[in-house]
């Protein structure tokens, strides 16, 4: 049984449909293959080590170009350990030009803990600037409030 101030642990929803994005990119031979890592926060130390704030987390993931289609192949979500939370999309799904969606993990969901992060592959035209992704992490508390974000870097 959970106390009255204590929020009931619910895993995010998906935001997106992502079946309605989902793309054939196998007769596509000329795209450039990438790999980012984003660090997000569904819980933050506050104080000291014992006292944990919860976060949402707004992940963004844009395509920057303003003429290219790019192709988003997976988005998974560790947790502080490493483990793997969950998988988002493993089917390549597109982005067209100068689009966004987002990934939400909501406040009541602590899975990730304070060392979360994503792992995006995907893959774009050669030339085309390649996807951009962003964490941001916020809280509000009566008249208190609590934001930042986290961009992501590419790592292949």
């Amino acid at each position: 049984m959970l106390a009255c101030n204590e929020p009931e642990k619910q895993e995010s929803i998906p935001s997106q449909d992502w079946s309605e994005k989902f793309v054939d990119i196998s007769h596509l031979d000329s795209l450039e293959h990438g790999k980012s890592y984003l660090s997000v926060y569904s819980q933050i130390y506050s104080a000291d080590d014992k006292r944990i704030t919860n976060l949402t987390a707004m992940v963004s993931l844009r395509n920057t170009s303003d003429l290219d289609t790019i192709y988003l192949l997976k988005a998974t979500y560790y947790d502080t350990y490493g483990s793997l939370v969950r998988t988002y999309f493993d089917k390549p799904v597109f982005l067209a030009p100068m689009e966004t969606t987002e990934i939400i993990i909501n406040l009541t969901d602590v899975s990730g803990g304070t060392g979360s992060n994503f792992l995006f592959e995907w893959k774009t035209p050669i030339g085309c600037p390649e996807p951009l992704f962003e964490g941001i992490m916020n809280s509000t508390k009566g008249q208190q409030g609590l934001s930042f974000s986290t961009q992501a870097k590419r790592i292949k």
